[in-house]
């Protein structure tokens, strides 16, 4: 069974950095498409990031391109956030998914995919203005 922690989050002032950290344990890493979502209070949980088997393909929603980077480290079974320039509005609880999937470029963004995933127990991330 696939399980999943989260690390990475805490307060940080708008325009600084953070990177999020997802350990995978279970299962074979390389099988597996893997996200980023957040849940903003409120709200509800939107796509943020997503990176394909191979780690050859990667997708960002368009409120964080040129600001977040996704990757992934198949020794370390690990997939990060790195988020920079963060702004108030990024405030959230921060998710990592996980899917096991035959498709090598990312996948949809929605629940068609996600839907079937294994999640984090989310990690916060609060950004002060």
């Amino acid at each position: 069974q696939v399980q999943l922690v989260e690390s990475g989050g805490g307060l940080v002032q708008s325009g600084g950095s953070l990177r999020l950290s997802c350990l995978v344990s279970g299962g074979t890493f390389t099988y597996y498409a893997m996200g980023w979502f957040r849940q903003a209070p409120g709200k509800e949980r939107e796509f943020v990031s997503a990176i394909s088997r191979s780690g050859n393909f990667i997708d960002h929603s368009d409120s964080v391109k040129g600001r977040f980077f996704i990757s992934r480290d198949s020794a370390k079974k690990t997939v990060y956030l790195e988020m920079n320039s963060l702004k108030p509005e990024d405030t959230a609880v921060y998710y990592c998914a996980v899917r096991r999937t035959i498709l090598t470029h990312t996948p949809t963004r929605g629940n068609d995919f996600w839907g079937q995933a294994t999640w984090g127990q989310g990690t916060q991330v609060t950004v002060s203005s």
